[in-house]
C-alpha cells in the first residue's frame, strides 16, 4: 500500500475508529486475486467485541464507499481486534498486556520471559517466574531497553491475567473478526 494510500484511509478511518473510543492499530491493503483485502485492526483498552467489529466494518464500508477510497478494483473488508501474538510496540500494548506473560528481546543482548505487574511513563515492572522451585524475582525494564515484545500464549493458564485465584478462566487468544464483501 502506497505511503499517500495508506494516509488518505488513516485519515478517512481515524475518525470513525475514534468515534467509537477504540484505537487504529494497523490498516493493511494486500492482493488476493484478482481483488484486493483491506485489515483494519482496532483495539481498545477494555479489548474489543464482535459486534463492535461488526458495526465498525459496517460505517467504515459505507465511508469508504462514499468516498470512492479503494478505487473500482473490488475489496474485501476485515474488521479485527489485534491477535494475541501481535508485536508490543506501544506503551498501550504493554498496558493492555498487564498480567500477561511476555518474551522480549533486550537491545544489550539476551531474552527475557516475564509476567507484566505494571506499566508507566517509563518502562515496565515485571515478575520473572522463579527456575527450579526459587521465588520469582521482581524487575524494572525501560521501554528503552527493549527492542521487541510480544505476550506469549499460555495453554495452561487457569485464571484471568491479574486475577486472584478461582477467578473466572481467562478468555482464550483469539481475533474477534468481521469480514464484509465491497
Amino acid at each position: 500500500m502506497s505511503t499517500t494510500q495508506s494516509e488518505r484511509l488513516r485519515g478517512l478511518l481515524e475518525p470513525l475508529v475514534a468515534a467509537r473510543d477504540l484505537d487504529l492499530e494497523e490498516i493493511e491493503v494486500t492482493p488476493a486475486g484478482k481483488r484486493r483485502v483491506l485489515r483494519i485492526v482496532v483495539d481498545s483498552d477494555e479489548g474489543v467485541q464482535l459486534d463492535e467489529c461488526a458495526e465498525l466494518s459496517r460505517e467504515v464500508s459505507q465511508a469508504l464507499d462514499d468516498a470512492d477510497a479503494m478505487g473500482d478494483v473490488a475489496y474485501t473488508l476485515e474488521v479485527t481486534s489485534p491477535g494475541a501474538d501481535r508485536p508490543l510496540t506501544e506503551q498501550r500494548h504493554y498496558r493492555r498486556a498487564i498480567g500477561r506473560l511476555i518474551k522480549a528481546q533486550l537491545h544489550e543482548g539476551g531474552e527475557l520471559v516475564a509476567r507484566i505487574t505494571a506499566v508507566d511513563d517509563e518502562g515496565l515492572d515485571l515478575e520473572v517466574p522463579g527456575v527450579k522451585g526459587r521465588k520469582p524475582t521482581a524487575r524494572r525494564v525501560a521501554f528503552s531497553e527493549i527492542a521487541k515484545a510480544r505476550v506469549e500464549i499460555e495453554f495452561n493458564r487457569k485464571t484471568a491475567p491479574g486475577a486472584a485465584k478461582g477467578a473466572a478462566p481467562a478468555e482464550d487468544d483469539t481475533d474477534d473478526e468481521s469480514q464484509e464483501e465491497a
